[in-house]
């Protein structure tokens, strides 16, 4: 596409609707209409300039204009609600949604390092003897022993809000250092597994995986989940350097890290409701059945927000990119 040509054709418009945009309230009936419509179209000459010739003064000149009409249409109040409401309806679930096999494969793949991690622990005494010496090993997966008693270590907000930060801090990592070829994040999904199965082998090896399982699905179902989605997302960022397919690699790896901030910022909250549950519930009381029943309904609940929210949105045509055309307002 010739830029010049393009700016030319359309100059016009962009120039009317800067000139509703300042007028602001002091509109009439027709040209509020007028406005709206204009808003769409720059909207899309916007996109079109992004995808095809991505001139950096026209597209400042007309990210601008977009974001002062955006505001002049909806009002900045009632349009932040309203992308927020599109963020967590749309934008999210679509975006874990698009990454659904990534982070599925790397669930997988965790699952079978740790549970042959903690197999061999669990069966072979001179393993259990290189992680640990006996006395230690017998303070961790005792009964009221380290592992039992950490839940309880300290008053349950700060300790939820423990638990959310370093999570918080190990997801981020995954998705931020997946653009190095994804290589960090596999030696992070690596460390967590080989830590989850030597204490599961550990506690086996004492006749209390139960108590193991116990302790770590309330909470665990949602805070692994939560970890593989942000290393399956790392992942398919790291291999977007690999293969950018049909765009350029600098516009691929800009949509897709656009798609990754999403989801960074949905994780925050889903490692926040793991990390209430951890505090609150995993040492409660509570029946261990209620317990975990508690933690197979959260995991319930995201796995068929994703699934049905994630799948609806994709048909729709949203990708998750938080870019401004993935919530433009349709007219009605």
């Amino acid at each position: 596409m010739d830029i010049d040509v393009f700016v030319a054709a359309h100059q016009g418009e962009w120039a009317r609707l800067a000139e509703l945009v300042r007028r602001g309230g002091r509109l009439t009936g027709p040209e509020a209409d007028e406005l709206v419509v204009l808003y769409q179209r720059v909207a899309t000459h916007l996109s079109i300039v992004r995808a095809t010739a991505p001139d950096p003064a026209v597209l400042g000149r007309l990210s601008s204009l977009v974001a002062r009409a955006r505001s002049a249409v909806t009002g900045v109040h009632g349009q932040s609600w309203r992308e927020i409401g599109l963020f967590f309806a749309r934008a999210l679930p679509a975006a874990i949604y698009a990454s659904r096999w990534w982070w599925s494969a790397t669930a997988v793949a965790f699952l079978v390092c740790g549970g042959l991690i903690a197999a061999w622990v669990a069966g072979d005494p001179q393993v259990q003897a290189t992680i640990a010496a006996p006395e230690e090993i017998a303070a961790l997966t005792a009964p009221g022993g380290e592992f039992e008693s950490y839940y309880s270590s300290a008053p349950a907000a700060s300790f939820a809000a423990q638990v959310w930060t370093n999570n918080a801090w190990l997801a981020a990592g995954c998705l931020v250092l997946g653009v190095l070829l994804g290589i960090p994040v596999v030696a992070i999904v690596l460390v967590n597994a080989a830590n989850l199965g030597v204490a599961a082998g550990l506690m086996a090896s004492v006749g209390r995986f139960d108590i193991f399982l116990g302790l770590i699905t309330p909470h665990g179902l949602l805070e692994l989940t939560a970890l593989f989605v942000a290393a399956g997302a790392g992942l398919r960022l790291g291999w977007t350097v690999i293969d950018p397919g049909p765009r350029t690699r600098s516009d691929a790896l800009a949509a897709q890290g656009r798609t990754v901030t999403a989801i960074a910022l949905g994780l925050v909250c889903v490692l926040l409701i793991s990390g209430l549950i951890e505090a609150f519930v995993t040492p409660s009381g509570l029946p261990t059945w209620a317990r975990v029943g508690i933690g197979i309904a959260a995991e319930a609940a995201f796995l068929g927000y994703v699934l049905i929210l994630g799948r609806r949105a994709t048909r729709a045509g949203h990708t998750g990119d938080i870019d401004a055309g993935d919530t433009l307002p349709a007219a009605g």
